[in-house]
């Protein structure tokens, strides 16, 4: 059970913050390029499908970090835990209230606000990343020591 634990955990992070990666350097600058009212558009189904598989992929990687850390009495792993935790937080208090000013149906996707607002997120999507990232790195290396 505690192999399975640290490798979901591992593996759950990883799929996580290579996922936030590749949207913070790859999608979210690709959107942008294309022009505020087409990226505008864009956003609502590329959130709506990344929302629910980062979400799942926090949770998990964070429950199997905590049994991880719990059963091994482990400070890597609670840490690395935590930092993914903070991913859920993060999104719904700091990333969210962005999230539904783009998913407004009376915003003008072309307007400097809606501009102002992908900008906005992409910085915000970037706090995600380096979350996400950093819970991978310290479960990889809590992982070698144990």
């Amino acid at each position: 059970m505690n192999e399975a634990s640290q490798w979901i955990a591992v593996w759950a992070a990883g799929l996580f913050s290579g996922a936030a990666l590749y949207v913070s350097l790859v999608e979210h600058p690709a959107r942008m390029q294309c022009g505020t009212l087409l990226a505008a558009t864009e956003f609502g189904p590329s959130y709506q499908r990344g929302a629910a598989m980062q979400a799942t992929l926090a949770v998990v990687g964070t429950l199997a970090g905590v049994i991880t850390g719990l059963a091994h009495r482990s400070t890597a792993w609670l840490t690395g835990s935590l930092l993914l935790f903070l991913v859920v937080p993060f999104t719904l208090i700091v990333i969210f209230p962005t999230n539904h000013k783009l998913l407004d149906a009376t915003l003008d996707k072309s307007s400097p606000e809606a501009h102002r607002l992908l900008v906005r997120w992409g910085r915000l999507h970037e706090v995600r990343t380096v979350l996400g990232l950093g819970a991978f790195i310290v479960f990889v290396l809590a992982s070698r020591r144990a």
